[in-house]
């Protein structure tokens, strides 16, 4: 059929970074790489993937960046990037990291005097893309200041801003051209100018590539620590299916030490859903799980409702356990018997279980609040 979508094809040296990061009886990739202080959160060594946000108040607004870190530190932020667009924009940078709970990172583009001002003024890390920062002796320049302040410098490179001859190459795909981009800087980094805190990233916004590339970065750089996105994944519905898809599987292949979900909205949805995808692979959990039935005709209440209530009340409950929203006794408690706590709905009641043993029944009124009632004694 000639509109039948064929293949995704894959570079064979994709497809071979991907082999060995699976052999048994090897180290994952992310427990080969050294370990990078932001701040006092460990990036790489083995250690747990770091979870990331980025701000977007405006830049020059103290509070309103302060008010945001706070948000997304209660959901389990670990490290925040701030843009700073301007040099006017490096006094509001300087007062935000002194009152920060979090490592906050300097985000800049084009200007290397703005990055060595923000070494110096207290950020944790900085993030520059060489390509685009004023060339190697400006990339020099950055590099001594992120010495002498003791941070580390994440290393971004992305197809926008590939150099011209190596963008012009028929004879590498994309994901090849992006790791010889960033092995490139990482040699003149390590090999020029003996500076190996070095953090990379090299985000596309396409799955697929995201998936090759790192896999190839992982096989090229063993020893530097990953920064893993999707980067303009989208709006939430899209872009955390999209970044589920790409980073779920770099995280089950052990690559990866620091992640964002990137979306186009609340940074705060990006930090759940980073904690959520962690969860989902057993990697790391700070939160419930909420599990639920999808409905059929069984159900006999607004389940529905009672799931997206149920997912309102655990947002800020802390407890690593599974929750289960069931919607009649074939799915639960039975199906759902090793939820820590949960409930399965009747007609007009529900029974509360733990470890598929009953503890109690009540109405639907009464359903979610004896629910959250029970959480509180595990």
């Amino acid at each position: 059929m000639t509109n039948e979508l064929k293949p995704r094809e894959r570079t064979d040296a994709a497809a071979d970074a991907s082999a060995s990061s699976r052999d048994a009886g090897v180290l994952k990739p992310h427990e080969r790489t050294r370990c990078v202080m932001v701040g006092d959160v460990p990036v790489g060594g083995g250690a747990p993937v770091a979870v990331q946000s980025m701000l977007n108040a405006a830049p020059d607004d103290v509070e309103a960046n302060l008010a945001q870190i706070e948000a997304l530190a209660e959901a389990g932020c670990e490290i925040v990037r701030m843009a700073i667009p301007r040099r006017n924009c490096l006094d509001a940078f300087e007062a935000v990291c002194a009152a920060s709970p979090l490592p906050v990172v300097a985000d800049i583009h084009f200007d290397a005097r703005i990055a060595i001002e923000a070494a110096r003024r207290g950020a944790a890390k900085l993030r520059i893309n060489p390509g685009n920062i004023g060339g190697l002796e400006a990339t020099r320049a950055v590099i001594a200041a992120a010495r002498a302040a003791g941070i580390p410098i994440r290393i971004g490179v992305n197809a926008g801003s590939l150099d011209d001859a190596l963008a012009a190459r028929d004879d590498l795909t994309l994901p090849e051209k992006l790791v010889a981009s960033a092995t490139e800087y990482v040699r003149f980094f390590e090999d020029e100018c003996d500076f190996r805190d070095i953090v990379v990233s090299a985000k596309a916004h396409d799955v697929q590539t995201t998936i090759d590339t790192y896999r190839l970065l992982a096989s090229a750089l063993p020893q530097v620590p990953l920064h893993i996105g999707v980067t303009e994944a989208g709006t939430a519905f899209q872009g955390i299916i999209k970044s589920a898809c790409g980073l779920g599987v770099l995280l089950e292949e052990g690559i990866g030490d620091t992640m964002r979900i990137s979306l186009t909205d609340d940074p705060v949805v990006e930090v759940r859903a980073c904690w959520t995808l962690l969860g989902s692979l057993d990697l790391r959990r700070r939160a419930p799980e909420l599990i639920s039935c999808p409905t059929c005709g069984r159900c006999q209440v607004n389940l529905i409702g009672l799931a997206r209530e149920v997912e309102e009340r655990l947002a800020n409950v802390q407890k690593p356990v599974k929750v289960a929203v069931m919607g009649c006794v074939v799915n639960g408690p039975g199906e759902a018997a090793d939820a820590d706590i949960g409930v399965a709905c009747g007609a007009g009641s529900g029974v509360v279980f733990s470890h598929g043993k009953i503890v109690r029944k009540v109405p639907e009124s009464d359903i979610v609040t004896a629910l959250m009632e029970e959480l509180e004694t595990l």
